[in-house]
């Protein structure tokens, strides 16, 4: 199938009104101990701050706007994020690498034994870790990882997003909650999608950055490919359209990624699990996969600032989220 038409048009709509919410202090009484192992320039900070927590709790609307640029996917289905994504910050005196993780789990297939995975790589070089949790929530979706943050000797960031859908008093009763469950941690109330008590965040944590060289040169904003992207669009895009199943049996692989002076050619391959979801995917009269397509380039060509010609195929690739060596080549697994 192949998307040959442009579609300027964009659908846009107004954000509701914050609460009156009171800012919550996040500098609290936490340390850091300057590394003298490396060679930095004088008063340069720089860490990795890794972002943790539960599905569906806005780990993504955070590291986006902590980025200021659309890395993560966002979707209201559980689970959007697959992969561990850094985006990079930079400022003359610092540098921070985030990293939008997976939703916290319990393993039921390989697939999610893979993400899982990144979210154990994650605490392992943080330098300070943020577990966004939400006003719904007493406790994290995996105990066990829980269990390792509570006993970790880093800065610990926990931030009770989502509070413009729930009052004053809720926020402030699960603050408290978390402030029992981990003394140590700093917490507070957020609305990463509003913005709300971002900004004094971005503060603190630049204050408890250790002093380090830039990990990354500073022109940089993420450590993944193009083509990372453009699945990730296009997957984004299959968690919108359907239901059920049918997104968490899907994957996105970019065969071909042309760049030429005026259009990106770019043909990607859906892998399903079964026979059955190729035909739900493609839709009566290959319906689905054409919105699917539409809303794909329109995004992509929004994203690389140029016109896409956007050939997109369903392949059936049975039980790929149980095969680990397939599971290596869409880099879930080293």
């Amino acid at each position: 199938m192949i998307e040959k038409e442009k579609e300027s048009d964009k659908a846009s709509s107004g954000l509701p009104e914050m609460p009156n919410l009171p800012p919550m202090p996040l500098s609290a009484n936490m340390s850091n101990e300057a590394s003298t192992a490396i060679d930095y320039p004088e008063g340069h900070r720089a860490g990795f701050v890794n972002i943790v927590g539960s599905p569906n709790v806005g780990k993504s609307t955070l590291m986006n706007k902590l980025v200021g640029e659309n890395i993560s996917i966002i979707n209201k289905k559980a689970q959007t994020t697959r992969h561990r994504i850094m985006g990079i910050v930079n400022q003359p005196d610092w540098q921070i690498v985030y990293s939008d993780t997976p939703g916290v789990l319990d393993p039921a297939y390989k697939l999610q034994e893979g993400m899982m995975k990144f979210v154990k790589t994650a605490l392992q070089d943080a330098d300070i870790l943020i577990l966004v949790t939400d006003v719904y929530e007493y406790g994290i979706a995996h105990e066990a990882t829980f269990e390792k943050i509570a006993k970790m000797e880093i800065p610990v960031f926990i931030l009770i997003n989502k509070v413009d859908l729930e009052g004053q008093d809720v926020a402030m009763e699960r603050a408290e909650y978390w402030k029992r469950r981990m003394p140590n941690a700093h917490v507070a109330p957020i609305s990463a999608l509003h913005n709300f008590n971002v900004d004094t965040l971005l503060e603190s944590i630049v204050e408890k950055l250790p002093l380090a060289a830039p990990f990354f040169p500073k022109d940089e904003l993420t450590d993944k490919p193009m083509r990372f992207f453009v699945s990730e669009i296009v997957r984004e895009k299959i968690l919108t359209h359907y239901k059920q199943e049918i997104p968490y049996s899907c994957e996105v692989v970019v065969e071909e990624f042309i760049d030429e002076p005026t259009i990106f050619k770019i043909r990607a391959e859906i892998r399903v699990a079964r026979e059955s979801q190729k035909y739900i995917v493609v839709g009566a009269g290959g319906r689905m996969i054409k919105r699917v397509g539409t809303d794909s380039r329109k995004e992509l060509e929004s994203f690389l600032g140029k016109k896409v010609f956007l050939d997109l195929y369903v392949r059936v690739d049975k039980d790929w989220r149980n095969d680990e060596g397939k599971l290596k080549r869409f880099g879930y697994f080293d």
